[in-house]
C-alpha cells in the first residue's frame, strides 16, 4: 500500500512503446508507456482500453476518424476496435486495461511486448 509517484516512474525508463506495470487493481493492470511516432494497427479481442495523457499529446488513429488527446485527458478505446497510437513529439501515457492485454492485441511484431517489466 505504499504510494506511486508517476513522474518518478516514468523517469526510470527512456524505451518507447514497452509498457511497464506499476500496480494491479481487481484484476487489471496500470502501466506507463512512453512513446512516438506511430505504433502498429491493431485491436484486442476481449480488452477494453483506457489511455491517459499524463505528459504531451497523442493521436489515437481509427480508421474513420482521429481523436487528439492533451494532457490530463483520456479516451476508452472498446474491444474490438481497431486502433493506432501516434505521436508526433515523445508523450508519456497511462494505461488501465486487464492484466495479460497484449500491447499490440491481435499482432505480433517487434513491438509485441509479452511480458511487460513491473516497476
Amino acid at each position: 500500500m505504499d504510494k506511486i509517484n508517476i513522474a518518478e516512474k516514468f523517469a526510470t525508463f527512456n524505451e518507447y512503446w514497452s509498457p511497464k506495470i506499476v500496480a494491479d487493481v481487481n484484476g487489471q493492470q496500470v502501466k506507463l508507456v512512453k512513446f512516438v511516432g506511430p505504433f502498429v494497427w491493431h485491436h484486442h479481442e476481449h480488452e477494453d482500453e483506457l489511455f491517459l495523457v499524463v505528459k504531451g499529446r497523442f493521436c489515437m488513429e481509427f480508421r474513420d476518424r482521429q481523436v487528439w488527446l492533451e494532457t490530463g485527458e483520456f479516451l476508452v478505446v472498446p474491444r474490438q476496435v481497431e486502433h493506432r497510437p501516434m505521436a508526433e513529439e515523445e508523450v508519456e501515457v497511462l494505461l488501465f486495461e486487464p492484466a495479460g492485454t497484449l500491447n499490440t492485441g491481435n499482432t505480433q511484431g517487434t513491438l509485441t511486448v509479452a511480458e511487460p517489466q513491473r516497476l
